[in-house]
């Protein structure tokens, strides 16, 4: 009989071994230089376009994540000194000056912006934010950085594996889970939203004259549902390697091609995927673009010893990212309709949703009721994506609530409207019209007052 307790032990120490075995430091110094770059780009970008006025200075009221209501807009000056301190930390990032300082600040200053308002959530936002945190524990400042030159006895050459693995591991938890989520009926069976969004492309030269056909959608919706679930493995496989980094490059420069408006996500995946790549790939890497030798002299190695608090902590943190994706298990209902347990979970251009919602103020003393007009206090995009998500039609309804009673109403009802598309069906009732959703609690658990989704064909 096999002895449990002893071969769970050798296995830990295995394990233990295999993530503390010492390999070279420069797949995280080319992930260092590539982040760093590409947050000062789309930082610069950002500001570039405008986008910090009209998303943060222009917007009457934002719709804060649940437990974040502190966290608010500082203003036009301040909102462009917080953009300046991202860019600042990036650039500190790239440069290793100053290098976890600088980690710790675009990490806050980053994840501050994205909590204002859930309105401009993209998931490769979440992305940016998980990996900034997690370069804050990471020494990849010690090469080939400013903090090196100003002081050499820093400077090592050797780090232990899980520093490149826990980045790994992020990374293909990020693909894996966007292929598991593309195992539904609509993406597999029905290839929508594919098969509405693939005829407006029709303008591109070369393939434009093939996107009205089904066949192309279904090659789309499998081929990204096969890609996802395989390219973590196919990446991390010496013998594979090679072609999965093609695979990776063609599938993202097709994404950002065939759908520009997801901005800067196939450019970080692209570059993120990097570090699946040998240390002799990125050592001619570095070699080519910035003339650096890595391991000649010193070949110190990152002997610093971390504690049992450590170790849970990367636990926990991993143990979240499996649950965030997997918590819709927990809901009622379908998920592309109630979006109950949607964010954070890698859901990569699966729907095709669209919505109207009008409300009503009521007044509970003598029954007079309002229509109101959200052009007063919301900008066209955050009606936009309130319109389909509900807990911000509820962080709305409570606006309102506070809104009118300030206005006179001594006792002001909020009910709503709704009605919603889904993956090119016909337009449904989503919201029981006769709920106050002033009086319904924001939290976690399941909205009673969704309408169930009729899963009718699509048109």
């Amino acid at each position: 009989m096999t002895n449990t307790p002893k071969t769970l032990k050798w296995n830990l120490d295995a394990l233990k071994v295999y993530l503390n075995r010492e390999v070279s430091i420069s797949p995280l110094i080319t992930f260092r230089i590539a982040f760093g770059a590409l947050m000062l780009f789309s930082t610069i970008r950002f500001w570039v376009n405008g986008w910090i006025t009209s998303q943060y200075i222009a917007p009457k009221f934002f719709f804060t994540y649940m437990g974040f209501d502190w966290v608010k807009p500082l203003g036009d000056t301040g909102m462009h000194l917080v953009f300046l301190l991202i860019a600042v930390s990036a650039a500190g990032i790239i440069l290793g000056l100053f290098y976890r300082l600088s980690a710790a600040a675009f990490f806050l200053s980053f994840t501050y912006v994205e909590l204002i308002d859930v309105t401009n959530y993209l998931n490769h936002y979440y992305f940016v934010s998980i990996v900034g945190l997690l370069m804050i524990i990471l020494p990849a400042g010690k090469c080939f950085s400013i903090d090196v030159w100003l002081d050499p006895k820093k400077q090592i050459a050797k780090v232990p594996f899980w520093t490149i693995g826990i980045i790994r591991l992020q990374l293909g938890m990020v693909y894996f889970f966007a292929g598991l989520a593309k195992l539904n009926y609509d993406w597999l069976i029905d290839a929508v939203p594919m098969k509405i969004w693939l005829p407006a492309k029709s303008h591109l030269p070369l393939v434009g004259s093939i996107m009205h056909y089904s066949w192309v959608a279904y090659l789309f919706s499998w081929f990204g549902a096969a890609y996802d679930l395989t390219i973590p493995f196919l990446l991390i496989n010496r013998a594979t390697r090679k072609l999965a980094f093609l695979a990776v490059m063609v599938f993202h420069a097709c994404t950002a091609i065939f759908f520009p408006g997801i901005g800067m996500f196939p450019y970080v995946m692209m570059l993120s995927s990097l570090i699946f790549c040998s240390a002799a790939y990125h050592d001619q890497l570095l070699a080519k673009i910035f003339r650096l030798k890595p391991f000649e002299g010193d070949n110190k190695s990152y002997s610093k010893q971390r504690n049992w608090g450590f170790a849970i902590f990367l636990g926990f943190y991993f143990l979240l990212q499996v649950y965030l994706p997997l918590r819709f298990l927990l809901y009622p209902g379908t998920l592309f309709w109630t979006e109950e347990g949607y964010r954070f979970s890698w859901r990569v251009m699966l729907m095709e949703k669209s919505g109207n919602t009008f409300f009503y103020v009521k007044d509970a003393g003598n029954g007079k009721t309002w229509e109101v007009d959200n052009a007063q206090f919301l900008t066209p995009l955050q009606e936009k994506m309130m319109s389909t998500q509900p807990d911000m039609m509820l962080r709305y309804a409570h606006f309102l609530k506070n809104t009118y009673h300030k206005r006179g109403i001594k006792k002001p009802e909020v009910y709503a409207e709704g009605y919603v598309a889904l993956n090119g069906r016909r337009s449904q009732s989503f919201i029981d019209s006769s709920v106050d959703l002033s009086e319904q609690q924001l939290s976690l658990q399941h909205m009673k007052w969704i309408k169930p989704f009729s899963n009718q064909t699509h048109k």
